[in-house]
């Protein structure tokens, strides 16, 4: 495995302890420019998000409004009411983001997918990219501000639903998240990722303030804050059981 990958990971709490969690939970606010561009100005003020580890699943509540619920999976993003009870969905919901552009508005139910996607990635990295598919390579190094940052470029597969095929993770010395460029597929737009105030959660670390500034190749922009997010709250860790482990593996 890449050695600045087994770094990032280690610095982040490590594989195995990763491997452990089977759900985790978060309560966050998001907010910023992209989400007024989008025609959703309201933003998700202190959402709890739910995401199941092991495979693209999260859970947004409230959302889009008390008492209901958003929920996400890669082929399908749907709203339940208090009662389990679908009150809208869309299927194949990458699909309906085809040729949109950075002003093209969004609905409730594409609000729903960007957001859950793009949360359950950030939870999930750098974990993410060591899964099968994946390709990384560690690239030339990167100044910034007077410091120096390891720098990962990386391909993801098809399956895992991201901003982008190709994006760059930077890492300070001791192997934290420092910045993370992409372009938005489904939003049209193109963004450094900066990472802050990195704690540890029952042995995981995250950063819990993100800010994402529009980028152009080779210069960051710092006008105004495309997306901020924070968390409100600390992680919420279900762990897999020893018992579990050796159920699922009879």
């Amino acid at each position: 495995m890449n050695d600045l990958l087994n770094l990032a990971m280690r610095a982040h709490g490590g594989l195995e302890r990763w491997k452990q969690v089977r759900n985790m939970q978060a309560k966050v606010t998001l907010n910023g420019t992209l989400w007024r561009i989008k025609g959703r100005p309201d933003g998700l003020i202190g959402v709890v998000m739910r995401l199941n580890t092991k495979e693209p699943d999260l859970t947004i509540t409230p959302f889009p409004k008390p008492g209901t619920a958003g929920h996400f999976i890669p082929s399908r993003v749907w709203i339940e009411d208090a009662n389990r009870t679908v009150i809208s969905e869309l299927k194949n919901p990458r699909d309906s983001f085809a040729g949109a552009v950075l002003t093209t508005k969004w609905n409730e139910l594409q609000e729903l997918y960007f957001a859950a996607y793009a949360f359950w990635n950030y939870f999930s990295i750098p974990f993410l990219l060591a899964q099968p598919g994946v390709g990384v390579e560690e690239i030339e190094p990167h100044t910034e501000d007077g410091e120096t940052w390891r720098t990962l470029s990386v391909i993801f597969p098809p399956e895992i639903p991201t901003h982008s095929v190709h994006q760059t993770f930077y890492f300070n010395d001791m192997g934290l998240l420092q910045r993370h460029d992409y372009a938005t597929d489904v939003a049209g737009g193109v963004a450094s990722h900066y990472c802050f105030d990195h704690v540890t959660f029952d042995d995981i670390v995250v950063p819990t303030l993100r800010r994402v500034v529009k980028r152009l190749p080779d210069l960051v922009l710092g006008i105004p804050g495309l997306l901020a997010w924070q968390m409100m709250e600390g992680w919420h860790f279900h762990a897999r059981s020893r018992a579990s482990d050796q159920n699922e593996r009879a």
